[in-house]
């Protein structure tokens, strides 16, 4: 058989015996039911912090914590389209616009976007970053708008591009008279605070709210929900629902698991030609997740922390008993010579493995050496062949993949 006629088979088999969903994308991160279960409580806290808007007064800023999942994003856009609807509605000048941070990747490119919210025009590269900036508030002064900038995963840009930006957009009012500018950071680290000049934070955290972790019971409601208009009736099983509940519940109440635990589930009982979701396909899904979930994990991780995981990785090959932070410190030495780079102090390697540790990448385990007393033993919690197949392709880390450190073979 050729490979067009496989794919012809594959492709006629889908389109004559899918069965199982009616609209998967109901399932996916970006989209925004007509119900949010379980966040009343923030919808309103957040719709009544906004409200001034409705009468050309600037809300105050906001910060969003909460974990990965918790309905953070999901409310703030919420909210925020219903208050455009009614901003029309009194005819109040009320414009936003949501920025990732961490898909813009620079204050240059979070700019950009706001600029193009606004309609201004900015080239993809080339302007200094007060240019931009100068760009944004001239064309956001010329709107006598209230202008609401929501930045999502604000945490991952201060942690590698500083405070900068934050300044400069809570301090922005003071040089608009037509128009005013409101910030809402979304945060999944509640130490954020710690990151921020206390100018910044003066500024920035005028108002908070927390989102706690779904339980497996919540989970389920919201999957219930979504599953109605998911799938086909009578596809989706009990147990195969109640199990992606209970599997996202145990992961920090995470609702994005559930939903891609659901969908994935779904997407696995269609290729074997089923008409039903039961528990194995969740199981399958699980396996699938994770590994697609620790492969992005790695790419997308810094430089130094790539450094310090291939360093571990080195150690814990020469011993099975774990490393300790200082032989990680000399490897890592090491390697930053090799590579031409300026390394980080010992004490700040040390929190790249705390994070990596709570990443579950690594695992950081105090163990008692007796009269000698306690040290930190730290282990892969991966295997290195992942390590592998993901730093392989890496332009800078590629051939430290299979590099011997030379402190070890001289430690030998």
């Amino acid at each position: 058989m050729s490979n067009i006629d496989i794919l012809d088979d594959v492709f006629e088999k889908f389109v004559n015996n899918a069965q199982v969903f009616k609209d998967r994308e109901v399932l996916r991160h970006d989209y925004l039911p007509d119900r949010l279960p379980h966040r009343e409580d923030q919808i309103k806290l957040l719709g009544q912090t906004l409200a001034p808007a409705l009468k050309g007064a600037r809300s105050s800023n906001l910060i969003v914590y909460g974990k990965t999942g918790t309905g953070k994003t999901a409310v703030t856009k919420y909210v925020l389209n219903h208050l455009e609807v009614k901003a029309k509605e009194f005819h109040a000048p009320v414009k936003f616009c949501y920025v990732n941070c961490r898909m813009a990747g620079s204050e240059y490119r979070i700019f950009a976007n706001l600029c193009q919210n606004l309609g201004v025009s900015i080239p993809f590269t080339g302007l200094a970053a007060g240019e931009v900036f100068d760009r944004f508030r001239t064309g956001l002064e010329s709107t006598g708008t209230l202008f609401i900038a929501v930045l999502d995963e604000v945490d991952a840009l201060v942690k590698t591009r500083g405070d900068g930006l934050l300044y400069e957009l809570t301090r922005m009012n003071e040089t608009l008279s037509r128009s005013k500018v409101s910030l809402i950071g979304i945060s999944n680290d509640l130490r954020l605070k710690e990151y921020l000049d206390p100018r910044v934070l003066s500024s920035l955290g005028e108002e908070e709210i927390v989102f706690r972790p779904y339980d497996a019971d919540e989970l389920r409601n919201i999957l219930l929900e979504r599953s109605a208009s998911a799938f086909f009736k009578n596809v989706l099983s009990e147990g195969a629902l109640s199990l992606c509940a209970a599997l996202a519940a145990a992961e920090h109440g995470d609702a994005r698991r559930a939903l891609d635990l659901l969908r994935v589930a779904g997407e696995v009982a269609e290729r074997k030609g089923g008409n039903n979701v039961i528990e194995d396909h969740v199981r399958e899904a699980e396996k699938h997740i994770e590994h697609n979930r620790v492969f992005e994990a790695l790419k997308n991780l810094t430089l130094h922390s790539k450094l310090v995981l291939l360093c571990v990785s080195h150690l814990n090959k020469a011993s099975a008993s774990g490393a300790i932070t200082g032989e990680i410190y000399e490897v890592y030495n090491e390697l930053c010579n090799e590579m031409g780079i300026t390394p980080l102090t010992q004490r700040r390697l040390g929190s790249l493995v705390n994070e990596l540790d709570s990443m579950g990448l690594l695992n950081a385990k105090v163990v008692s050496m007796g009269r000698y007393g306690r040290t930190k033993k730290i282990r892969l919690e991966i295997t290195r062949s992942l390590i592998r197949d993901v730093f392989a392709d890496d332009s800078r880390l590629g051939r430290f993949v299979e590099y011997e450190p030379k402190c070890l073979a001289k430690s030998r």
